[in-house]
């Protein structure tokens, strides 16, 4: 884990942790950048497998056509927060990749769905592996190739009091 993007070293996290809170995250914000120049930030399901981010995603929109002229992203994961508006201050955890995306094919596309579906619906395995049978040919996936973790937090035992 590379570190030199983080400005208050104090609030670091271990990649232990900070892969940690990527892996139980609920969802995540990919930022991609057009071709102009124009960042785009899209909330979205997302699975972590130890190695890749895989999210799923129709087969245009927005951010497909910014992956394509440039596969270079950023996905953010929030994790705990807690406002303390006596203290103003803000508990928090947060993790950040930087990688490169690309669409899974063959058997990794089924392996993203699959990583999707016991992520968000582990109790209904079988109809997941039925829904993608049926609906898969109808979207794609996506992988992050992450070359850097970063993660930070605020927590609860290293807030200052006034």
């Amino acid at each position: 884990m590379m570190n030199n993007r983080i400005r208050r070293k104090d609030r670091l996290l271990t990649e232990h942790d900070a892969k940690e809170i990527l892996e139980i995250g609920e969802y995540g914000i990919l930022s991609t950048v057009s071709l102009d120049g124009q960042p785009y930030g899209v909330p979205l399901n997302y699975s972590y497998n130890g190695e890749e981010i895989y999210f799923h995603s129709a087969k245009e929109g927005h951010k497909l056509i910014n992956l394509k002229t440039n596969s270079r992203v950023s996905f953010c994961v929030v994790g705990k927060t807690q406002v303390l508006p006596d203290k103003f201050a803000t508990k928090y955890e947060s993790v950040i990749v930087f990688g490169k995306a690309y669409e899974a094919i063959g058997e990794e596309k089924q392996k993203g769905f699959v990583e999707l579906v016991k992520k968000y619906s582990p109790d209904f395995f079988a109809e997941g592996l039925e829904f993608i049978e049926k609906k898969g040919k109808k979207a794609c996936v996506f992988a992050i190739r992450i070359e850097e973790i970063t993660g930070k937090a605020s927590r609860w035992d290293k807030i200052e009091t006034l």
